[in-house]
């Protein structure tokens, strides 16, 4: 980077930071922030957020219920995401939780095209995101299999399973642009400032190459400490400053029952408490296990906040 949009980044981040002290203008800043995502020439609003349901089709994901193996769980489970109210389905095939075991890039795509097929068939009209790091695997799922969102863990190839380097065949970010599809670009970050300078060179390159649609997840659980993950989050709104739409995804995982004990099984509270603090922040895609429970926080978040 040049000397010049080092400096132009800088003042971004001071300029976030300024902002984040008028904490009653940056709240009604945030509900004012409307976006829309293009998924294959339909117009999908984030005026209103939005919940993703995660259908994960492997044997080893960190919460067992979202385990969904055979034909009839993945169907019952797309289905059932509908029916509670998400509008988007997320699917995996690689879980990249800490420790979790490598999978060949063929397995993740069989897996991949047998559940994007099943998914499909049950519910064609829902935007279906891909979650996967790998480039060319992603490119099968968007134009083969019927995937319409690529949500990519690795910050466009820094890492896959958590703190394990990736080396891949391909770019990402070159896919993207040339796929044309909106774009989840998780950071691997361990603090807001390195973020959002991140953040702000990646979504440039994107749009270099043609991107449109991309959306900005925290990456909450990924190279961050517990410590870490609580400091983003207090200071979230941030990333409001690119604008862009936020999507979080903290579902059952480690931050809520390291803090409070327990495990994946019983952290449906602490998901439910963090979703709700996301969506006062601006969040406008919650992705969650429990799809119920995420609809219900946007109603009651929506009527205790308004200002109407």
């Amino acid at each position: 980077m040049g000397e010049g949009v080092v400096v132009y980044l800088r003042f971004l981040y001071i300029y976030s930071v300024i902002l984040c002290q008028f904490s009653t203008f940056i709240i009604t800043f945030v509900r004012m922030m409307e976006y829309t995502i293009n998924v294959r020439g339909r117009l999908l609003s984030l005026r209103e957020p939005q919940v993703m349901g995660i259908l994960n089709v492997t044997p080893d994901s960190f919460f067992s219920g979202s385990r969904k193996q055979t034909e009839r769980d993945i169907a019952e489970r797309a289905l059932q995401i509908v029916e509670e109210g998400g509008a988007m389905i997320d699917v995996g095939a690689f879980s990249t939780r800490p420790g979790a075991f490598e999978v060949s890039e063929e397995e993740e795509r069989d897996r991949l095209k047998r559940a994007l097929e099943i998914v499909r068939r049950e519910v064609s009209d829902v935007p279906i995101s891909v979650d996967t790091y790998r480039p060319l695997v992603a490119r099968s799922c968007i134009e083969e299999w019927g995937a319409d969102i690529i949500n990519d863990v690795s910050e466009g190839g820094l890492t896959g399973i958590v703190n394990t380097p990736i080396h891949e065949q391909g770019s990402m970010f070159d896919e993207v642009g040339r796929l044309q599809c909106p774009y989840i670009l998780m950071s691997v970050k361990s603090n807001l400032h390195d973020m959002l300078i991140a953040f702000a060179d990646e979504v440039q390159q994107l749009r270099d190459r043609g991107a449109k649609d991309i959306i900005l997840d925290p990456g909450f659980g990924f190279g961050k400490t517990l410590e870490q993950n609580y400091e983003i989050y207090q200071h979230m709104e941030r990333l409001q400053t690119l604008e862009l739409p936020i999507l979080v995804g903290i579902s059952r995982k480690s931050m809520i029952y390291k803090l409070v004990g327990g495990s994946p099984e019983t952290a449906l509270n602490g998901t439910a408490v963090l979703n709700t603090i996301a969506l006062q922040k601006g969040a406008g895609i919650l992705r969650v296990h429990d799809v119920k429970e995420a609809v219900e926080a946007i109603r009651i978040t929506k009527l205790a906040t308004s200002s109407e």
